[in-house]
């Protein structure tokens, strides 16, 4: 796909391309960094930044496996597809991976049109990588959706100091019951984190996914939607 606008690393090895979507009013807007799922900066990733930028943001979705190969896109209907994005996740390095979200954070911040607040939603390994953003302090306001291995990371959670809401799938085949209870444990009592279960599978929020719950995804998008508004507006 082409991307709508070009970031420079932070490490000098390059640049990579994000999707970006912007209200059709031209008042200035906060910007919300969407994180990509396995499958890359897809169509459903594309949609989720159409959907924000109706709901009046600039949204911002950076292609975070340019390091493998820009633009890649993927979906969850094909077992080559699947094995494919799989692969991906396991040679995926998360250091550079919150490397990148930093220097998007940082063009978000300066977009033309831009309030200056930044928020930043993500799924499954964008999930994660929201919960990062939110333990780097790199959002005014972040969400995640169903992230995997939050559970491993817990220690990081002294460093958040913005709201966080943490959407959980019950049933998620990624994140064992006894994962989940380490994280309601060990975020349940931190002020700036709200979590929300939800008696569904992994990917219930996916827009077209074979895990799909129109009442999950409606329920949490509607706890999203008005988490950003009172917190980025």
């Amino acid at each position: 796909m082409a991307f709508d606008i070009s970031i420079e690393a932070q490490d000098g090895t390059g640049s990579f391309g994000a999707y970006v979507a912007r209200p059709k009013t031209d008042a200035n807007a906060p910007v919300i960094i969407a994180i990509q799922e396995i499958f890359g900066v897809n169509a459903g990733m594309r949609e989720i930044c159409d959907t924000l930028a109706d709901q009046g943001y600039i949204a911002i979705c950076p292609d975070l496996f340019w390091r493998h190969k820009p633009g890649i896109e993927l979906t969850d209907k094909t077992d080559a597809e699947l094995q494919q994005a799989f692969d991906l996740f396991g040679s995926f390095d998360m250091a550079k991976g919150i490397e990148d979200l930093k220097a998007t954070y940082e063009t978000a911040k300066t977009l033309p049109g831009s309030t200056g607040r930044v928020g930043a939603v993500g799924y499954c390994l964008g999930g994660f990588l929201a919960y990062m953003v939110a333990c780097n302090q790199l959002a005014d306001a972040t969400v995640s959706y169903y992230g995997v291995s939050i559970e491993s990371t817990l220690q990081e959670a002294d460093n958040i100091a913005s709201p966080l809401m943490l959407h959980i799938a019950k049933k998620d085949q990624f994140v064992s019951p006894e994962a989940q209870e380490k994280i309601h444990t060990g975020l349940g009592t931190n002020k700036f984190v709200s979590l929300y279960s939800y008696d569904a599978d992994h990917a219930f929020a996916r827009p077209n996914g074979n895990h799909y719950d129109s009442d999950c995804a409606t329920l949490a998008n509607k706890r999203t939607a008005d988490f950003f508004a009172a917190h980025l507006k």
